[in-house]
């Protein structure tokens, strides 16, 4: 899906690690929250409270989900991690993403 309809979009910016990744909240009709963002060159980690769904729609970067090995992802590609989870990533150039929180 190139673009969301009926959508609130949350004005202010989810900033993490000093700028280096920032995300826009998405809420729409049915309940379901989704966030658009951007993720500079780094390594970052990550920790879930709901499912998540990583949309990566362009970039370079490495993943290392729960209890498994650094994979090299060809975007674009989809991941998922699950709830009371953590993740490591390691963004190789500017990286732009889809999250969706499966409650």
């Amino acid at each position: 899906m190139e673009k969301f309809e009926n959508v609130t979009a949350v004005k202010k910016a989810n900033i993490y690690y000093d700028g280096k990744v920032t995300s826009r909240t998405l809420e729409f009709e049915d309940g379901s929250i989704k966030s658009l963002g951007i993720m500079l060159e780094g390594d970052y980690t990550f920790a879930t409270n709901d499912k998540e769904i990583m949309e990566i729609l362009s970039g370079e970067l490495d993943v290392r989900l729960p209890n498994e090995e650094w994979k090299t992802l060809t975007t674009p590609t989809t991941f998922e991690v699950a709830a009371n989870a953590s993740f490591d990533l390691k963004i190789k150039s500017v990286t732009d993403y889809c999250c969706s929180y499966i409650k």
